[in-house]
């Protein structure tokens, strides 16, 4: 509360007191919620699972579909994954709000990278040490004005290599020599294949562009 004196505005300790204790209180509770989730998974509680998948499935789902490219495979992973999931619960340790939610992806990841070896979809892309042509990268503006769903697509419309390349690298901040190890490919091919990808996804930008703006 505020209270007027002498024409300036006096703070109420009092209230700023509780303000602040109850800002402190319901960010504990929040954080608390997290921590109890995943502890009630890690005792095995439907409940809790329950609750799990419905908070994260359609996330885990979107990065399952992005490296697959295939609704069925997706849907695949991500019922294996998810069961992995609930059986590395002992391994999770909670370091702050966020983190269960990162572990979790980090698992679906693994996962579908482990199919994409499995299938030797990395291995059957095109030898790329050859020096590729150079492009005109779209800018920020342009990129923009350009719907999430339909960048998407031209993500998922990539070739494999490309499109695992480009997701390790933009979406999960690997780097290069991360993504070598983890695809088992050189790093040249993964600088190559990230520089095709972002080729690739500039000269559909520019046609999209073109045909809905020009």
């Amino acid at each position: 509360m505020l209270k007027k004196q002498n024409t300036l505005f006096i703070v109420d300790s009092n209230a700023v007191i509780s303000t602040l204790e109850h800002l402190v209180i319901k960010h504990v509770l929040r954080r608390m919620e997290e921590q109890q989730l995943a502890e009630q998974c890690r005792l095995g509680k439907n409940k809790a699972r329950k609750e799990l998948y419905e908070l994260y499935a359609n996330r885990l789902y979107a990065i399952c579909l992005r490296y697959s490219n295939n609704r069925d495979t997706a849907q695949d992973l991500l019922h294996d994954g998810f069961i992995k999931i609930l059986h590395s619960f002992d391994k999770f340790t909670w370091r702050g709000e966020g983190s269960l939610r990162a572990w979790m992806e980090r698992i679906m990841v693994n996962e579908a990278l482990q199919y994409l070896r499995k299938t030797d979809i990395i291995n059957n892309a095109a030898n790329l040490d050859d020096s590729p042509e150079l492009y005109a990268e779209p800018s920020t503006s342009d990129i923009d004005i350009i719907p999430e769903t339909v960048l998407m697509q031209f993500i998922n419309e990539l070739p494999a290599g490309y499109r695992t390349v480009f997701n390790l690298y933009t979406f999960e901040d690997k780097s290069h020599k991360e993504i070598a190890e983890l695809l088992e490919i050189n790093e040249k091919s993964s600088a190559s294949q990230l520089f095709r990808a972002k080729n690739t996804l500039a000269k559909k930008v520019k046609e999209w562009i073109n045909a809905n703006y020009k």
